[in-house]
């Protein structure tokens, strides 16, 4: 525990420079690229090899989440959890940040472009307009969790509770503007992508915040953070969402900090988290498949990012890999000690690393995890289903 305060206090002298918050438009060239990725849509897929798709097979693409999905909300937050600034974005189409926590595109750029749409621009980067977030918008805020509390130690962060409340606030603006039916059909029709709870264990559990070890074992605490993801979604289904892909989390215990952190010696994987992140994914998949019989017409699918990413971790050589355990921006050993603050302290080509940050995969890594959800491509990892399957069987 005083490891982990002397890191905090670290990380917040030589990281003031990320809390001034900036009301920030989208660049334009990212304007111009939302505009036209589906025309140019196979150049942007080097690993993937996707033609187009028209029209798009859903309307909206609807996003859920923390720093594995943030494309730019905290951007405009007053938070130490920030990715507005180089090295982050580097290798992203238009080689400038943009607040993705990542080298490059996030998951959910590749799930776009597989659906037919553009990228799906941030909430607060928004107008307000009901034509910036017909398509689809990102509420996902770095730094976020289930737990409302999760994170906070670095600032400000949009909740998960409070992205389905902006969730709600973006369906009374369609019902508003496009009437009730119309509106219903956009939502029933739309995707809707969570990717969230990471942070209940870097910056809850694993802190003992709230002295919640001693009150939650940690099949407890999973079960406790299941059934409120489970009843968010209810809310989200009463609101006629019907189409759902919910992430599992991903083995935090074999990123870069917690190497560090922990002593590893040889790179191996801290098994304690790794464990409890295990049994969190087991948990919130058989308690989303009783939801998913339990609510007539719903779509919804479950994608073990921990059994997709140890894949990659067991058979690296085989994706182009090299570099397994150390991140390719940070300082110190595993380069897990300090944050990813400069273009000086990232390594020279990230395609051949595993992580990207303390714990963010790199773009590499996001377009497997993408082509795992969306086909099975290399592994796996979704049930009942992947996306493909899903949306096809419903438009049978």
């Amino acid at each position: 525990m005083l490891i982990n305060s002397a890191i905090f206090l670290h990380c917040i002298l030589i990281s003031t420079m990320f809390l001034q918050p900036k009301a920030q438009k989208q660049p334009q060239e990212l304007d111009d690229l939302f505009s036209d990725s589906i025309a140019k849509a196979a150049p942007l897929f080097p690993q993937s090899s996707v033609s187009p798709l028209f029209p798009p097979l859903v309307p909206a693409f609807f996003i859920i989440g923390d720093s594995s999905v943030d494309c730019g909300n905290n951007n405009f937050l007053g938070t130490l959890a920030r990715a507005d600034r180089l090295p982050y974005g580097r290798d992203f189409d238009t080689h400038q940040p943009t607040g993705r926590f990542c080298n490059g595109r996030i998951p959910v750029d590749y799930l776009a472009l597989r659906l037919g749409l553009p990228f799906v621009p941030s909430y607060l980067g928004q107008s307000g307009m009901v034509e910036d977030v017909i398509r689809g918008v990102n509420y996902a805020s770095a730094g976020a969790g289930i737990i409302f509390s999760s994170g906070s130690e670095l600032g400000q962060h949009i909740s998960f509770t409070q992205q389905i409340e902006q969730v709600t606030d973006t369906f009374q603006q369609f019902i508003l503007s496009l009437g009730e039916a119309a509106a219903n059909d956009l939502i029933s029709n739309s995707l809707f992508y969570i990717s969230i709870g990471i942070n209940d264990y870097i910056h809850y559990y694993l802190l003992n915040m709230s002295n919640v070890q001693n009150l939650y074992l940690p099949w407890n605490f999973n079960q406790f953070l299941a059934t409120t993801v489970k009843q968010e979604i209810m809310n989200l289904y009463n609101a006629n969402v019907r189409k759902v892909v919910v992430m599992g989390l991903a083995p935090i215990g074999c990123a870069p900090y917690y190497l560090w952190l922990y002593g590893s010696q040889n790179g191996e994987c801290v098994k304690e988290i790794n464990d409890m992140i295990m049994e969190f994914n087991f948990v919130m998949r058989y308690t989303l498949e009783e939801l998913g019989e339990e609510l007539p017409d719903a779509n919804i699918i479950f994608c073990d990012v921990f059994q997709g990413s140890m894949d990659i971790l067991k058979n690296y050589k085989s994706y182009g890999f090299n570099v397994t355990a150390e991140a390719c921006c940070g300082l110190g050993r595993y380069r897990g000690w300090i944050i990813c603050l400069s273009p000086e302290m990232a390594c020279s080509n990230a395609s051949n690393h595993i992580w990207w940050d303390q714990f963010h995969p790199t773009d590499a890594v996001n377009a497997i995890l993408a082509d795992n959800v969306w086909s099975s491509l290399h592994t796996e990892m979704c049930y009942p289903s992947n996306l493909q399957e899903m949306l096809a069987a419903k438009a049978r």
